[in-house]
């Protein structure tokens, strides 16, 4: 049980860090159209799309990814905190 809660944490975790790459990839020209940015693009964007729902952006700033990160974030503390109240 504890290899599946170390799993899930570092999924959660690098897929946050893909979450960062692919904002910093905005900054360059060209970043995204590479074929590690479409790559980024199809694992970011539906997971950033449900929260652009809800919040649009402000001008030229993109506030999702800020909220999907703190997303991702509670969802890690939530799951510590599940595999803390588990009897194994």
């Amino acid at each position: 049980m504890d290899l599946l809660h170390v799993v899930l944490y570092y999924a959660l975790v690098i897929y946050s860090y893909a979450i960062i790459v692919y904002i910093f990839m905005s900054w360059f020209p060209g970043a995204r159209e590479s074929s590690f940015g479409q790559f980024l693009a199809k694992i970011c964007e539906p997971y950033l799309e449900q929260f652009r729902k809800f919040i649009p952006p402000l001008g030229m700033i993109d506030l999702s990814p800020i909220v999907g990160i703190f997303v991702l974030i509670l969802a890690r503390s939530g799951l510590n905190e599940l595999f803390k109240m588990l009897p194994f």
